[in-house]
């Protein structure tokens, strides 16, 4: 790939543990700048995988090498949809991303793909060859809330997600009144940290105040422990 990778940890952690990060972050990082008067914004994304959840699978076992596709919104508006490329190469991450419509994306929900062959965009031939060769498709969308914070040096961006929720395989994610249950029985929330070459000494020192040994799952794979 072309594109600089980055480095993702992410962690499961307490509320409490949530408060005393974020009384320490708000002094070093500064709120993302598409956050509402919270401090949040709300994501909602339908991820893809086939009818033998191979993407599932690659990420429960650890693949070093693996692609996730989903189609992102936000705050349920369908003014910005994204049709992304999540890929994992060793111990970097990269994203791919590019423009999709609420047309297109109900076309690939019901398996009207050939238009996708030449599409202009690379992504759009690229998730057209996962579909054909693999079967790939929407199978589950996932809703949550994110509060995000960043830090210059390193390209450092904290997220808190919490309120994750699935629905279930079902797939119409634009519809706002789509039935919705949580994914987690505790109220944890998933801690994530992005950086690309180091992250700085104070970042880590901040991070110390929680408890960051276990690796959280995956949102997705959080949302297909239901089926």
């Amino acid at each position: 790939m072309s594109q600089i990778g980055r480095k993702e940890l992410k962690f499961a952690i307490s509320i409490p543990e949530y408060h005393i990060l974020i009384h320490k972050l708000k002094w070093l990082m500064t709120r993302d700048e598409h956050a509402g008067r919270d401090g949040k914004y709300h994501i909602r994304s339908a991820y893809f995988d086939n009818m033998d959840d191979r993407i599932l699978t690659e990420k429960k076992e650890g693949y070093l090498n693996r692609d996730k596709y989903r189609v992102r919104i936000y705050n349920l508006s369908t003014s910005v949809i994204h049709l992304e490329r999540k890929s994992k190469r060793n111990n970097q991450t990269f994203k791919t991303k590019c423009p999709l419509t609420r047309k297109e994306y109900e076309a690939i929900r019901r398996g009207e793909t050939e238009w996708m062959e030449d599409d202009v965009r690379p992504l759009i031939r690229d998730l057209y060859g996962e579909m054909t060769r693999r079967l790939i498709k929407p199978v589950a969308v996932v809703d949550y809330e994110r509060e995000a914070y960043t830090y210059p040096y390193g390209n450092v961006r904290i997220t808190f997600d919490q309120n994750i929720r699935t629905s279930l395989r079902n797939t119409a994610m634009f519809d706002r009144n789509l039935p919705m249950v949580p994914v987690m029985e505790e109220p944890l929330i998933i801690l994530e940290v992005k950086f690309d070459e180091y992250l700085p000494d104070m970042i880590k020192y901040a991070l110390q105040a929680v408890d960051t040994r276990t690796e959280a799952y995956s949102k997705y794979q959080l949302s297909r422990m239901f089926g």
